[in-house]
């Protein structure tokens, strides 16, 4: 929301109350709070109509400030809210006296001049990050909608702000003005299904808006230096957070809304769907697998969408009998074959299906101010919705939900809780406009919480469409509905980067387009975009998603770079950890790797996928790509080509290949699996060592499924020789990648490949000199 007219003007309708100067101040063991006059007090009688901004500030956690900003204290603050750490001192300074009130937490400083214009200056360790500029920021009266009050932070030359949720627009989001609402907008608009009032910005902090509802960012457009968001009513709430690195600051923003679950190891493999609206049956069914299984296509899920039920009736989690009259028996012969089984599922409840009456007698379902039960046609005829505001309704929907888990499905596919209606009453009398994004929160907290009780913690998965912050709890997210297009290839990726740099550790798509029916070059080019992504789904509308749909050569690839995932389970799993335990997702845009190199400012047509795999999908019929090398010795790990890093590159690839390249000195885990994601990573497990440098020490651990630590690898080199020590015996080979002479080795038998020197360890330690 804008409020200025221009750079000078307020806004036609508009009265502002701003921070002008400091008026008093006093301080706690643990909070400095500073009462701000919102004009100039000359004397003792401009203090009799001085109007005072409060601003209280805490900490939850080292490098980490808490702001508090309200004009009227009074206002109840109403539920739902966000999870807000309790603030602590041992960790925290403040100071009133001097010439300045200072707050710290840890590294992390506010400084506020006493004397002077009011400032509010964000520094770590010397180093200014932002600043709150007081006679920018205050208290809004708008004329017809209310009070607001508003933060505007300042953006210094050359800043660039990330993130604000799924987006599907420009990557950087300097010049757009985002609000948080979460709507079905598909891929291709400003609407966004995951909607979260978190921004982080290469200048190495971000900044959480603690509040559910709508939050206006305006990123460098109503003020082009700063960034400015608002929230209606009489107080403010947000965080800004610090690190030393912008993998620290997804550390502390995921320490305060949550770190990801582990999703189950084989949910990193294939997932294939009935699709959308297409006609299938048992026979259907069994006739997509055992064509995977045919041409040795490794599947790992298979998804039941809408139609699993009958239709005008979602949902009432009934199988439709006319198309499979024995669920059970059908779900056991699945299992039999290795698959895991998920199906589709929202909360919504069409009026057609038995569970409305029940949901309304019981008061189950939202309702209006009047009593009635809120209605509408869109999506189903007649529905309602589940209030999980109320325990009782949670429990309800869960009830049904074990039925399934029961039957032999495995997880489910949240789809929708985006449709939110505020002109209704929700049983625990949360405030409809903030209940609007959260809803998605409950919804899949309570799907989620079904299955890590029923299935067991790191055995449970959804597979969800809509979040808001905290959301990233219960993984894993896909990004709604694009097309089959390169366009829609291309915002699928911005979306998901956007959403990864607010802490979603798992992400994935639908491969070759929901909407439409790709051509087979697009269905290929996908195919290698969508498995290297943490997860991997071929879905889609009104067409089936076989690849013998689209030829027979889209078989030969989706079996090339299916194997090719499974047997980087072991470094993908232990990137999964780091999502899980740390915050840090496995898809990272290039600006989180390499802050301080100015060709990755902007970067959004690659990513890492975890620490150390670059990734640049081919995005044309013409399998041209340009990208960016950060400077160092590249390998891709395809071809073994080692490319000079420092400057761009223009290739053409063929299907079997993109630019998949290792980073300089890595040591990238291969597993001896190629037709499965879930087996023993440390079994038969070879560290492929790439492009080491002089001093160079790397340590690289597998672990099992559990997430313990099975082996242990450290990787040095000194001058012309190179070692490798493991922690514990192990079955596991080295391989020195374009090595191919070498003068000796001890503890094990090397032999020459086509890739490098393989050496089979005879010994926890390999020596080798070259």
């Amino acid at each position: 929301m804008k409020f200025k007219d221009g750079y000078w003007e307020i806004r036609e309708g508009v009265k502002n109350l701003n921070l002008i100067e400091v008026f008093d101040a006093a301080k706690t063991e643990s909070t400095l709070t500073v009462y701000t006059a919102t004009k100039k007090i000359a004397g003792r009688g401009d203090s009799v109509s001085a109007i005072l901004l409060t601003a209280e500030f805490s900490s939850p956690m080292p490098d980490v400030i808490r702001v508090r900003m309200y004009h009227h204290k009074g206002e109840a603050e109403r539920s739902p809210a966000f999870a807000r750490p309790p603030s602590r001192a041992d960790h925290v300074k403040t100071e009133t006296g001097g010439e300045e009130c200072v707050f710290s937490a840890a590294s992390l400083s506010l400084r506020i001049p006493r004397e002077g214009p009011w400032r509010g200056i964000f520094e770590r360790n010397g180093k200014t990050l932002t600043e709150i500029l007081g006679r920018q920021s205050g208290c809004f009266s708008v004329q017809g909608s209310g009070s607001f009050m508003a933060q505007y932070l300042k953006l210094t030359v050359g800043e660039a702000v990330y993130g604000l949720g799924e987006r599907f627009g420009h990557f950087v989001k300097n010049g757009q003005t985002v609000d948080t609402w979460n709507e079905d907008g598909g891929t291709a608009s400003e609407q966004a299904y995951k909607c979260v009032p978190f921004y982080i910005t290469n200048r190495g902090y971000g900044v959480f808006v603690s509040n559910p509802g709508r939050v206006s960012f305006e990123a460098a457009s109503e003020v082009v230096s700063a960034v400015q968001f608002s929230v209606p009513g009489e107080m403010i709430d947000y965080y800004v957070i610090a690190g030393d690195s912008l993998h620290d600051v997804l550390r502390n923003y995921t320490a305060i809304t949550g770190r990801p679950a582990l999703p189950p190891p084989w949910s990193f493999g294939l997932w294939l769907s009935t699709s959308f609206t297409t006609d299938y049956d048992e026979k259907t069914v069994n006739r997509f697998i055992d064509g995977m299984a045919r041409r040795k296509l490794p599947l790992s899920v298979f998804h039941f969408d809408c139609f699993w039920m009958k239709g005008c009736r979602w949902v009432d989690f009934e199988w439709d009998r006319d198309m499979f009259p024995d669920p059970v028996g059908m779900l056991r012969r699945i299992r039999e074959k290795g698959l895991r089984i998920c199906v589709w599922i929202n909360p919504y409840v069409a009026q057609k299906s038995p569970l409305f009456d029940e949901g309304m007698e019981k008061g189950y379902l939202v309702k209006k101010a009047d009593g009635d039960v809120w209605q509408w046609d869109r999506w189903q005829s007649g529905m309602g919705l589940v209030d999980f505001s109320n325990p009782e309704a949670a429990a309800w929907y869960r009830d049904k939900l074990k039925k399934l888990l029961d039957m032999g499905v495995d997880c489910f596919k949240t789809d929708f809780g985006e449709r939110i209606p505020t002109e209704v009453v929700w049983h625990d009398g949360s405030d409809p406009e903030k209940m609007h994004n959260y809803y998605t929160y409950l919804y899949n907290k309570t799907v989620f919480g079904l299955l890590e009780e029923t299935r067991g913690r790191g055995e449970a998965i959804v597979f969800a469409r809509s979040a808001t912050a905290g959301g990233q709890q219960f993984p894993v997210h896909w990004g709604g509905d694009c097309a089959a297009t390169y366009e829609s290839m291309a915002e699928t990726l911005r979306g998901g980067l956007s959403l990864s740099l607010c802490g979603f550790g798992f992400w994935s798509h639908d491969i070759s387009g929901f909407e439409q029916t790709a051509s087979a070059d697009l269905f290929k080019r996908w195919v290698a975009f969508g498995l290297l992504s943490s997860h991997s789904r071929l879905h889609g509308n009104q067409s089936y998603r076989v690849p013998w749909s689209f030829d027979e050569e889209a078989s030969d690839v989706l079996r090339f770079f299916t194997n090719l995932k499974c047997s980087l389970m072991p470094y993908l799993w232990q990137a999964a950890l780091v999502s899980h335990r740390e915050g840090v997702p496995m898809l990272r845009a290039m600006v989180l790797e390499y802050p301080d190199d100015p060709a990755c400012v902007y970067l959004d047509r690659q990513y890492f996928l975890g620490p150390n795999l670059l990734v640049s999908p081919v995005f044309n019929e013409d399998g041209n790509v340009d990208y960016y090398l950060p400077p160092g010795r590249w390998t891709n790990i395809i071809s073994g080509e080692v490319i000079e890093g420092g400057l761009w590159k223009h290739e053409r690839h063929g299907y079997m290949s993109l630019p998949l390249l290792a980073r300089p000195s890595s040591v990238i885990p291969f597993g001896s699996n190629i037709e499965r994601p879930d087996y023993d990573y440390g079994d038969g497990v070879c560290f492929h060592v790439f492009e080491t440098e002089e001093g160079m020490k790397t340590e690289t651990e597998v672990s099992d499924s559990k997430g313990d630590a099975s082996l242990k690898l450290e990787v040095c080199r000194d001058g012309g020789s190179i070692r490798a020590e493991a922690g514990a015996e192990g079955n596991w080979k080295l391989l020195l990648r374009n090595i191919h002479q070498w003068k000796s080795i001890k503890g094990g038998e090397g032999k020459d490949t086509e890739q490098g020197l393989l050496v089979e360890a005879k010994d926890k330690t390999i020596s080798i000199d070259l």
